[in-house]
């Protein structure tokens, strides 16, 4: 493939080092740099900022290096653990930043694929969460990938070490992976319009073919 490699950016996880959430993330972002990306994590005390003011002045070192992080990525994966049944505010108070994108080139989240993961210790908050989480993608602009992965972290199967050892998780993830790369790719590819000549009409069949017989 020419051209330099897609860039995928990871945020979310939460304080806690080496949460489920985090785990999640970092398998996607494993799977999507075997697909040939780069990658970039923003994860836990990264995302430890001020809340987003939108007039409140410059922005500090994280939140400057988030903005821009968001601002190089061709695709992003966000997992959030499900708070009562929501997003996370260290995840919220990220994308929340992204206003700071508001006159980019390419605005908030334009043009990109995002992945979405939501975590819980059920199946009701994590899939409510997953909800929330597509429906910030959408008013940012972003394209919230087909697949979105809803997890209960009692069952995920994640080891210590990282490892995922559920199958049906590591293959969602995995899924997840190879769908918001290919949009990367795709979308980088067809950035700018081709125009293609049409080719002319077949006649109809019902016109008359202008023959005497």
């Amino acid at each position: 493939m020419s051209g330099p490699p897609v860039r995928i950016l990871g945020i979310g996880g939460s304080p806690r080092p080496h949460s489920t959430a985090e785990r999640a993330l970092r398998t996607v972002l494993a799977h999507a740099a075997d697909l040939g990306a780069d990658t970039a994590l923003l994860a836990g005390p990264d995302l430890v900022m001020p809340l987003y003011d939108p007039g409140g002045g410059p922005l500090g070192a994280r939140a400057r290096r988030l903005v821009d992080e968001v601002a190089a990525a061709d695709g992003l994966v966000l997992v959030s653990p499900a708070y009562h049944a929501g997003i996370s505010g260290l995840v919220k108070n990220a994308l929340d930043h992204v206003e700071e994108l508001r006159g980019d080139a390419r605005p908030y989240l334009s043009g990109r694929g995002v992945g979405c993961v939501a975590v819980g210790q059920g199946g009701t908050g994590s899939a409510l969460t997953l909800s929330a989480l597509r429906d910030v993608v959408h008013a940012l602009r972003g394209w919230p990938t087909p697949l979105g992965v809803a997890l209960n972290a009692q069952a995920a199967g994640f080891r210590p070490d990282g490892r995922c050892e559920n199958p049906q998780t590591a293959r969602q993830l995995r899924r997840l992976a190879t769908e918001l790369v290919g949009f990367a790719r795709m979308y980088r590819g067809t950035d700018t319009p081709v125009k293609r000549e049409r080719p002319p009409a077949p006649p109809s069949p019902l016109q008359p073919s202008g023959r005497k017989s």
